[in-house]
């Protein structure tokens, strides 16, 4: 059996594997509430032991916490409702376009140019 060669570059052989697509980036400045209450969260551990550890007595590091974990609920519920209100407002202004734009019923989801 003879000895396989490496295929010199520019060939077929080179252009049948193609490299995957990187995954597409998040939007820079653009994060879910999700996200902000995960990092509220950790902010709820991080910051009772970063007061006991620098002295602070740990009454004070647990009200500390329970301070945060309030804020933290009140802005998670602010955010969910925010995002409910941009989503409900987003549906109801594309609602307006397609009337507007006589784009309503099966041919326009279907890409149907044909007069209705």
């Amino acid at each position: 059996m003879p000895a396989s060669r490496p295929a010199p570059q520019g060939t077929a052989a080179t252009a049948a594997a193609p490299t995957p697509a990187p995954p597409p980036a998040p939007a820079p400045g653009r994060s879910s509430s999700s996200d902000v209450v995960g990092w509220a969260a950790f902010s709820c551990v991080l910051v009772p032991v970063v007061l006991v550890v620098y002295g602070t007595s740990l009454g004070g590091a647990v009200g500390a916490a329970l301070g945060l974990v309030a804020v933290t609920g009140v802005c998670r519920i602010l955010l969910r409702r925010s995002e409910r209100s941009a989503a409900s407002l987003l549906a109801e202004q594309n609602a307006k376009r397609r009337e507007a734009d006589g784009a309503s019923g099966a041919h326009a989801r279907r890409g149907d140019r044909r007069a209705a």
